[in-house]
């Protein structure tokens, strides 16, 4: 099974981690797994004031504080996950990648914020599975 992890560095990531670690059948050297995470864009006087060079180098280092620390709980769970990360809103990001990369499963944790708390705020879980054929698995 091609299997996306979709992590932000969050609370609710690492508790995404801890569910997969106790369940065998999600957590296999069996499975392939790619560990993805988005950055938001930023505004564009921003990346003018401080050249493209500078806003590429910043959001490749902020993409590895979060998929570095996942990599290697995954390798010392004897799995050698492939990461990636783009630009870009985390909920359609995460469905555009899961599609294009053929994956059969898409994992995340939810906040679970609720009606009310995605309605005024939003749901990164709520735009993937709007967005997303693939099935999803989130983790709350």
């Amino acid at each position: 099974m091609k299997i996306l992890l979709a992590v932000d560095g969050s609370a609710y990531s690492k508790k995404m981690l801890a569910y997969l670690s106790t369940h065998e059948a999600l957590l296999s050297p069996a499975h392939e797994y790619t560990v993805f995470t988005a950055q938001p864009d930023l505004p564009p006087r921003a990346k003018a004031a401080v050249g493209k060079e500078v806003v590429k180098s910043y959001q490749s280092e902020e993409a590895e504080k979060v998929l570095g620390p996942v990599a290697k709980f995954l390798l010392r769970h004897g799995i050698n996950a492939k990461t990636e990360w783009k630009v870009g809103p985390a909920g359609t990001s995460i469905a555009k990648v899961a599609e294009s990369g053929k994956f059969d499963l898409v994992v995340l944790g939810s906040h679970g914020h609720g009606a009310l708390g995605n309605l005024v705020m939003g749901s990164v879980a709520t735009q993937v599975l709007a967005n997303c054929k693939v099935p999803a698995l989130l983790v709350r």
